[in-house]
């Protein structure tokens, strides 16, 4: 297991937060709702061609597989024992309500009109007949939630290239434009606004080790070297994201439309 922030969430948001972040929670994320998104960029269609930093990055990859080892799996673990499913849920998506603010952000910096007025719908509804998220009122009148946005994504809109793949401590998994990408992605995060100190740290806290909750099974998925399937699966989810999720035919360049007698 690694750590790292989740690519559909603010990074930053304070320090406890870091450390309690894990890189699979984007990594089988990304897996779970996507396995058959691809590479589609010359430069990453090969993770490893855009790994220029292997020997730094796989360090930092088995020092955050120790932190999660030993602090955030067994926090995961006791949290689905504490708390019954009905309660997770409901925090996830207070969680998920409040990243809303960030979407509708970057929604508006890519111009994408009809994802503002969708998500701006969301948080208002959620936010009120929701009780502060906790019941996803929105998605039952059509507002269906979207992969989310954030500057990472907004900076590939404008034509910002990735640049090759990172490994940082405690963050895991990133690129250096998503490195570019912080200091934005921290001031629209809702909770640091949180004036209490001893609040915002509990929210950091039990949004990632619910978060890391919710992959307890899915890392199962794993198989063979954990560092570079881990690389394969981040890049292939932000390569999803940054095309809003349309995912190349592999078939289309090699059989017409005549080969089948259309």
């Amino acid at each position: 297991m690694n750590l790292f922030f989740r690519i559909d969430a603010p990074v930053w948001r304070s320090a406890i937060r870091i450390i309690f972040v894990t890189t699979l929670i984007a990594a089988l994320g990304a897996c779970a709702s996507n396995p058959n998104s691809k590479l589609g960029d010359s430069d990453m269609s090969d993770g490893a061609a855009a790994d220029r930093f292997e020997g730094f990055n796989r360090a930092t990859f088995k020092f955050n597989d120790t932190v999660d080892r030993w602090v955030l799996k067994p926090a995961a673990k006791g949290y689905r024992v504490v708390l019954p499913g009905p309660v997770r849920n409901g925090v996830g998506n207070f969680f998920s309500n409040l990243g809303e603010v960030s979407n509708i952000i970057n929604d508006g910096l890519q111009w994408k009109w009809k994802q503002v007025a969708n998500d701006t719908g969301r948080l208002l509804i959620n936010s009120t007949v929701g009780l502060l998220g906790f019941f996803d009122v929105a998605s039952k009148t059509g507002l269906e939630k979207s992969d989310g946005e954030n500057f990472t994504q907004t900076l590939a809109a404008w034509g910002v290239p990735r640049g090759p793949y990172l490994v940082l401590p405690f963050l895991g998994p990133n690129t250096i434009r998503g490195g570019i990408s912080v200091p934005f992605d921290w001031a629209t995060a809702p909770i640091q606004y949180v004036e209490s100190a001893n609040v915002k740290v509990g929210l950091n806290g039990v949004d990632f080790v619910h978060s890391r909750s919710e992959l307890l099974k899915t890392e199962e998925l794993i198989s063979g070297d954990r560092y570079s399937f881990i690389r394969e699966v981040y890049l292939q989810r932000l390569e999803y994201l940054e095309n809003d999720g349309a995912v190349s035919d592999d078939f289309g360049d090699e059989f017409g439309d005549e080969d089948y007698g259309y």
